[in-house]
């Protein structure tokens, strides 16, 4: 399985010609190298309604046919749209022909784009024969523990930018707490108030044994 980073939270996974996007905020992302409109997708993952995580989910969708799966008062937003949808809850699965999706509580706010608000969650991704354990955007809190108790994690994707989320010392806590193999940092550098410094994160997350960390540069892809 191919993980590519789109820049701040925009993820795109691929696996045995399935392409999966997690929080595709795209156009007027300073950090995105890519078009929107150059994205394919089988999937669309949603952590939250936040502008920087919900960006082009609509107009991609539309022109790929991808199933979005999001918060059911999200997804009934963008189902309203003309957009296939899946409204899991925190705690619910989706189950699909190349893995499966399940949300996890994450500690933040939310809302969906026309102002409700709702909870904002975390995805545990089955795919690839891998488990993928992105957090959304969260602060720390203890039941970043809890998913690890369920299956072993083998990639966590984790906030360390801070200001909006967990800073990076707190996310290399949460790199211990979720014991996944390999941890891949996001949602850092896009903002100047997110600014922070990816390789003394990895440097303190290894040092401490949590996991080897990989940092991605935007568009650049590691191979799970």
């Amino acid at each position: 399985m191919d993980i590519r980073w789109l820049g701040h939270a925009a993820f795109e996974f691929k696996h045995d010609g399935v392409t999966v996007l997690i929080d595709p905020f795209i156009t007027g992302n300073p950090a995105a190298t890519v078009e929107a409109d150059a994205l394919e997708a089988d999937a669309i993952l949603l952590t939250h309604g936040h502008a920087d995580h919900f960006g082009d989910v609509v107009a991609i969708a539309k022109r790929t046919g991808a199933t979005v799966q999001a918060i059911t008062e999200i997804a009934a937003e963008v189902g309203q749209e003309g957009v296939e949808v899946i409204d899991t809850n925190i705690g619910g699965t989706a189950t699909y022909d190349w893995g499966s999706v399940r949300l996890t509580p994450a500690f933040h706010t939310s809302t969906t784009p026309k102002g409700t608000v709702t909870p904002p969650a975390g995805l545990v991704i089955d795919m690839g024969g891998k488990v993928i354990y992105d957090t959304g955007d969260t602060a720390l809190f203890s039941d970043l523990a809890l998913p690890g108790r369920r299956r072993k994690i083998d990639i966590a994707i984790i906030c360390i930018g801070g200001h909006y989320t967990m800073d990076r010392e707190d996310a290399v806590v949460a790199a211990g707490l979720i014991g996944a193999d390999v941890v891949i940092p996001q949602h850092y550098n896009t903002f100047p108030p997110i600014a922070t410094d990816a390789q003394a994160f990895k440097s303190e997350v290894e040092a401490a044994g949590h996991a080897r960390v990989e940092v991605l540069e935007v568009d650049g892809t590691y191979s799970a």
